[in-house]
């Protein structure tokens, strides 16, 4: 929130052949309490892009260590499925009052401009996170009518890159509600000039966004149902 300060510590956890992972934690301070708590943990996967012919190759982990990260995640997103399950179970798309989704989707379109970008021209991958969570803001408080509080980011993967003069489309969709949450789903498409021209949009981003809602005494508030 505004007036608190927030510390962002990142270090290469592990590197493997032409990869390396970082970790990165965010911590939150308020100045008033000098509390401090933990907002968030991820793991970034960068590869190098090389000056000259090649491929940039890191200090390469041994095949049981890979192995046993793949194994981790994959505990993690069953995990993320159990918790999801336990949040409540789908509303039925046949309930008359159910709301369509079509009401809830959101289209944003946005300029990479030079300050989007590093040094090299690519968008950074946080203003892209950022632009996603707005429309998705936007498009879960059509459901709620109320401010949507952000719980989680899941499947975020970058599937290509984005620099500067691109076009970037933003949709976003609600997916699914749950008891006290809602999912929505948003798609990024890039653009150049003349590609946006021809419409031959190149997919860069996808991710699923889950939001609570909460009343003035910090209860969670129910959505209501939807045809998913």
């Amino acid at each position: 929130r505004v007036g608190q300060i927030i510390t962002i510590k990142a270090k290469v956890n592990r590197a493997f052949k032409t990869s390396m992972e970082v970790g990165i934690k965010v911590t939150v301070q308020d100045v008033l309490t000098n509390v401090e708590k933990t907002v968030s943990v991820a793991y970034a996967t960068y590869v190098a892009k090389p000056v000259g012919a090649g491929k940039v190759l890191f200090l390469f982990s041994s095949v049981l260590e890979r192995r046993r990260i793949r194994l981790g995640y994959e505990r993690v997103f069953q995990n993320l499925m159990q918790e999801s399950n336990k949040e409540g179970d789908y509303y039925s798309f046949e309930e008359e009052d159910a709301v369509s989704t079509d009401l809830t989707h959101v289209q944003s379109i946005e300029l990479v401009q030079p300050p989007h970008a590093n040094h090299h021209g690519n968008t950074f991958g946080g203003q892209i996170m950022a632009w996603m969570e707005t429309v998705a803001s936007i498009s879960a408080s059509r459901l709620c009518h109320s401010h949507p509080v952000l719980k989680s980011v899941n499947m975020f993967k970058f599937w290509g890159p984005s620099v500067v003069g691109d076009r970037l489309v933003f949709n976003a969709i609600v997916n699914n509600t749950f008891q006290n949450s809602v999912e929505v789903g948003v798609r990024v498409e890039a653009y150049n000039c003349e590609e946006w021209i021809k419409d031959q949009a190149r997919h860069i981003n996808s991710a699923f966004l889950i939001f609570n809602t909460v009343n003035d005494k910090g209860e969670l508030l129910t959505f209501p149902r939807i045809k998913p």
